[in-house]
């Protein structure tokens, strides 16, 4: 089994250091390549005002996140939600991302921390430069390279961009997967092994298997024995 999440945050401005916090996080909990429904998404009270830019990308403003829960408060749901052994994190851009959720945990004083020392990263940003050097890689061309539907992206959101992502992610890596299917069927004292297609997976959807039948398959060895003979 392998397990991945699909993380993005949003924050106040562009750099932990100075100050800027966390505003909301967005995570989607992927299984074998399929998305499982289960997500973790929470808005946060930064504790301080959110730049002006920052509004204008998320439409967060510091008003609508006075009432919201602070990291402290939901900082343990949140590890319980990423950690179970083996699991990968998936990021766009992921320095920026671990940056700012590592520098509310040292401000806790917690004890997991850095956060990439008990879970695997996966950063789909130098993975997309390396596949199309000399391109812009942010979400959003990666969206239409990869024809991603980002319409609906009126503002930058944790939990929808991690949507955007896990599309983005399987269009990326859909040719490293082989889908095989081996089975072992019995006709006339004849093993058969049926195998093997490799599937292009365009949706997270389950695929539909279809098996020939015992008198499918006895047909198709008596048309090989016929063409054998001529």
């Amino acid at each position: 089994m392998i397990r991945q999440i699909i993380l993005d945050t949003e924050t106040t401005g562009l750099d932990h250091s100075k100050g800027h916090r966390l505003t909301e996080i967005g995570c989607l909990e992927m299984i074998d390549r399929r998305l499982t429904g289960r997500r973790f998404q929470t808005y946060l009270n930064p504790e301080r005002e959110v730049d002006e830019g920052a509004r204008i990308i998320t439409g967060l403003t510091t008003e609508f996140l006075q009432d919201k829960p602070k990291f402290v408060d939901v900082v343990e749901e949140f590890l319980a939600f990423l950690q179970i052994d083996g699991t990968e994190l998936i990021i766009h851009n992921a320095p920026f991302d671990l940056g700012f959720i590592n520098a509310e945990l040292a401000r806790m004083a917690h004890h997991w921390q850095p956060i990439e020392n008990y879970l695997g990263v996966i950063d789909t940003l130098p993975m997309a430069r390396k596949m199309h050097p000399g391109q812009r890689n942010n979400l959003d061309a990666l969206c239409k390279r990869y024809n991603v539907n980002n319409t609906a992206r009126e503002y930058h959101g944790a939990l929808l961009d991690a949507q955007l992502l896990a599309k983005v992610y399987l269009a990326m890596t859909a040719g490293q997967i082989e889908m095989m299917e081996v089975e072992t069927v019995r006709v006339e004292n004849q093993n058969i092994k049926l195998s093997t297609c490799t599937v292009k997976r365009t949706s997270d959807k389950p695929l539909r298997v279809i098996r020939a039948t015992e008198e499918e398959c006895r047909a198709h060895f008596e048309r090989l024995e016929k063409l054998a003979k001529n």
